[in-house]
């Protein structure tokens, strides 16, 4: 019988555990994955920004997770020995038409508590001669860092606690009573005092194995990216991006810089087919039988129709993304652009076709579901284990130092 055993071996669901292992060293723990490798899925194939929470509703968890974990991972990092660069960011208006939304950007900025400033033109073209711009916001404390890297390690110290992480398990079904928890995976059965979901792209049918509809359900968005060429890799200093669209729930086309030195230039949101697929070709019968039968999908596509069929133009046109592109970068052309490996964004979206905007977490009879942690999350891991861990009952960590 393990004490808690936690479904997810992405960076959320490792960060929990750490906090589990460092807060009670002597409870039994077991963290399930189902790939053979952890952090196979978000976390694998995020581009590596440590966010400043700077876009977020003001006291949400993401704003209040990103702000809190930019500086605890940066810690994590120093600690540990991992490599990071806090290189900062610049949100540019490229006309003036965008002038107001920065505007309404630079106050969010302020009301989050973040040390930011406004730049004119000529300070813009100071950081970064190549941008097309009006005005910035430039936020210091935005950086990169290797998630993977990151998540290896907690895996290193939550295993040098006696905690188990086990492999290429796969769960099928979960029975949960008021005193325990049964999860079987294909091959084997185990029993647990408490159960904690943080399966992202699975997150919502972990949930209703065991027994919870909360009214929403994980829609995947594949992000297209291109990297730079190295030889135009001088053309960004910093993390670049447009001010963001208010009208569609993504940040729209920027450059990354990776901590390898490369620079990511995407992404090009659109719907996958699949809900861990990468690959455009890549489908599910299952996946999109979901989707496409749940009302609250045909809401959102009505509601954001031009802006899908953009991003839809956009992935099969490398001309149309470069035009996109060379609205912040004049001087890229599409031959300075080669095809990037593609990440999967786990959108929840509840039956209304609202999307879920914030950190969603249900509480169980014995368990805890994290059933939405797209970007940020990565940057506000570290601050999602310690609140999950703050919602297991007080009673049980009780129980677990006494026995």
């Amino acid at each position: 019988m393990y004490d808690f055993i936690i479904i997810g071996g992405g960076i959320v669901g490792l960060s929990v555990g750490m906090e589990i292992c460092s807060k009670y060293s002597s409870a039994k723990l077991l963290i399930i994955e189902k790939e053979k490798k952890l952090a196979q899925h978000q976390t694998g194939h995020n581009s590596g920004v440590i966010h400043s929470g700077i876009y977020y509703k003001p006291n949400s968890y993401k704003a209040l997770f990103a702000k809190k974990g930019s500086n605890s991972m940066r810690d994590f990092a120093l600690q540990h020995g991992l490599n990071y660069d806090i290189c900062g960011k610049v949100i540019v208006a490229s006309n003036e038409s965008e002038l107001p939304l920065l505007d309404h950007l630079f106050k969010r900025g302020l009301q989050n508590g973040l040390d930011i400033q406004a730049l004119n033109k000529e300070e813009l073209h100071e950081k970064e001669p190549y941008v097309n711009g009006v005005k910035a916001i430039h936020v210091p404390m935005a950086g990169i860092i290797d998630y993977k890297q990151v998540s290896e390690k907690m895996a290193d110290l939550i295993q040098a606690k006696d905690g188990e992480i086990m492999l290429a398990e796969e769960v099928k079904k979960i029975v949960e009573t008021e005193d325990e928890v049964i999860v079987e995976t294909e091959q084997k059965t185990f029993k647990s005092k408490f159960l904690i979901n943080c399966a992202g792209l699975q997150s919502d049918r972990i949930a209703m194995l065991a027994g919870y509809d909360a009214d929403m359900k994980i829609v995947p968005f594949r992000g297209e990216y291109y990297k730079l060429k190295p030889e135009k890799r001088y053309l960004v200093n910093h993390l670049i991006y447009p001010v963001p669209n208010p009208d569609f729930p993504f940040l729209g086309v920027h450059f990354t810089r990776m901590i390898s030195g490369e620079v990511d230039v995407g992404p090009n949101a659109v719907l996958g087919l699949k809900r861990e697929g990468y690959r455009k070709t890549d489908f599910h019968i299952k996946d999109v039988a979901e989707v496409t039968m749940y009302p609250g999908f045909w809401k959102l596509a009505k509601k954001y129709m031009k802006e899908g069929i953009d991003e839809m133009v956009r992935s099969f046109s490398k001309k149309k993304f470069v035009e996109s592109v060379q609205v912040l970068m004049p001087d890229i052309e599409a031959d300075d652009l080669v095809a990037a490996e593609a990440g999967v964004r786990a959108q929840a979206l509840r039956s209304d076709g609202s999307l879920v905007d914030d950190f969603f977490i249900i509480n169980g009879k014995n368990s805890i579901h994290v059933c939405n942690a797209p970007s940020p999350a990565a940057t506000a891991a570290i601050e999602i284990g310690k609140e999950v861990c703050k919602q297991i009952p007080e009673q049980l960590f009780l129980k677990i130092q006494s026995s």
